[in-house]
């Protein structure tokens, strides 16, 4: 583990090799799991303000979910997060070409909001738990993630840097830097302990 400021990073992030595969995974994180993405606390208000300017590129049947749920909802382990239709993929979700795409990074991307997608899509397979004193960023594995383990591996990409844009959105640029510095001491610790 390497602590930074307040934060945690487990030496998975450095280790594993990552580099999202959606034309094989089809982009299945956002139409699986058992709850929506989970939510920042400022997420829930942007969300819903945002909602007006990411509706036209949503699916009719997510605008509807929406409609009776919110733009955000409860889960059952009490957290915010996105909403589900029909207990299945994400609200915000919208299939082009066979891939599950996010309606608010298309809204970005258009330039409608300036709200890209919630940090824990963002973020993902890095999940981030909030505890009293810290942040603790741990990798999540999921077998729907095996085609982006073996192109990162191809390509050598280790996660916390496939990972750069969001871990900057979230922690900053001195962050990232001291992450990136303290990653050589962890990887060369681990080959000297093998």
């Amino acid at each position: 583990m390497l602590k930074i400021d307040n934060s945690v990073s487990s030496a998975e992030i450095f280790k594993k090799k990552f580099s999202c595969d959606i034309k094989k995974c089809k982009g299945a994180c956002c139409v699986h799991g058992d709850s929506g993405a989970p939510l920042e606390e400022n997420e829930i208000e942007i969300l819903k303000e945002g909602f007006p300017f990411v509706r036209p590129f949503m699916r009719q049947e997510a605008i509807e979910a929406i409609e009776m749920q919110g733009t955000s909802i409860v889960d059952s382990d009490g957290e915010q997060v996105t909403p589900l239709i029909n207990n299945k993929e994400c609200a915000y979700v919208v299939f082009q070409e066979g891939i599950a795409k996010c309606a608010i990074e298309i809204a970005y991307d258009a330039k409608t909001i300036s709200f890209q997608k919630p940090i824990s899509c963002h973020l993902y397979p890095i999940r981030v738990t909030k505890y009293k004193d810290f942040e603790a960023l741990n990798y999540h594995e999921w077998e729907i993630c095996k085609p982006a383990l073996e192109l990162g591996k191809k390509k050598n990409i280790p996660l916390y840097i496939y990972l750069r844009e969001p871990l900057i959105r979230k922690y900053g640029g001195q962050w990232f830097e001291q992450l990136k510095a303290a990653s050589v001491e962890v990887l060369k610790f681990d080959k000297n302990k093998s």
